[in-house]
């Protein structure tokens, strides 16, 4: 199943969340990161504002067009991370792009809807492998470059994308919340384990953002849901957590102002 294919784009801010002013330079000048789902309406926010920062970028995503429609400098890759090779020859294109990985954002996703008792296999195992599996696979696949990036005296990170859900499960989404819910402990206890390398692994889990996901579940219809958070706001949130080497991002972190 293994597809990948890339390219490269030529290489060519102030941020208010809560009370931390962003100006200037940071953690993320001149560093690599590794941004999954850029192609999508959250990870293409984050990939943006990673960019004005400084950052040099590894893209990856399923489409191709959507990707070079960021028109963001770095280096595209398209990728189904579906496939548990994915994550070797992401990371590899990563190193290859820059001689170093110093962030993986997860921003990858998929979404279904529907009784427990009725969610089809192949559903089941796309859900995980994606949501689940595909971030775990590649900080295996980063951590000796992630490690170096620690030891050369950088803030390596990798950020999951975990959602409310992971912390209030939800009825009709049992499958979907079970996937998120798997991601957070994961990265909850590899936290731990990869502290003392230097190595910072934390969870965003900002509430129902309006990306367009619900209008592309695997299987079933999305229930009425109220009116979603911005993305480009969630965005912001996110990367402010970055550069302030921030721990942990529940919901009610999503609550606090961002403004420019």
């Amino acid at each position: 199943m293994t597809s990948l294919t890339d390219s490269a784009l030529p290489t060519g801010s102030s941020i208010l969340a809560g009370s931390s002013i962003l100006t200037g330079s940071s953690i993320l000048t001149g560093s690599s990161i590794l941004v999954t789902g850029a192609s999508g309406v959250l990870g293409g926010e984050i990939a943006r504002l990673l960019a004005a920062k400084g950052a040099r970028l590894v893209l990856t995503g399923r489409d191709r067009t959507r990707l070079e429609a960021l028109g963001l400098p770095g280096s595209l890759i398209v990728a189904d991370l579906r496939d548990p090779a994915a994550a070797d020859a992401l990371v590899e294109h990563a190193l290859d792009a820059n001689g170093t990985l110093d962030g993986i954002v997860n921003a990858s996703g998929v979404v279904a809807f529907g009784p427990a008792s009725a969610i089809g296999d192949d559903t089941l195992e796309t859900l995980f492998a994606v949501n689940t599996l595909a971030p775990m696979r590649l900080l295996r696949a980063g951590s000796v470059a992630l490690t170096a990036s620690a030891a050369a005296g950088r803030e390596p990170f990798v950020l999951t994308l975990s959602g409310v859900v992971s912390e209030v499960p939800t009825a009709h989404m049992a499958a979907y919340s079970a996937s998120k819910a798997a991601l957070a402990a994961w990265g909850k206890a590899t936290g731990r384990e990869l502290r003392r390398a230097g190595i910072r692994v934390f969870d965003a889990r900002p509430g129902h953002t309006e990306t367009g996901l619900v209008s592309r579940a695997l299987e079933g219809s999305a229930p009425k849901l109220a009116q979603g958070l911005d993305p480009a706001l969630v965005a912001r949130r996110i990367v402010a957590a970055i550069v302030n080497g921030e721990r942990d991002l529940p919901s009610a972190a999503f609550a606090e102002p961002v403004v420019d």
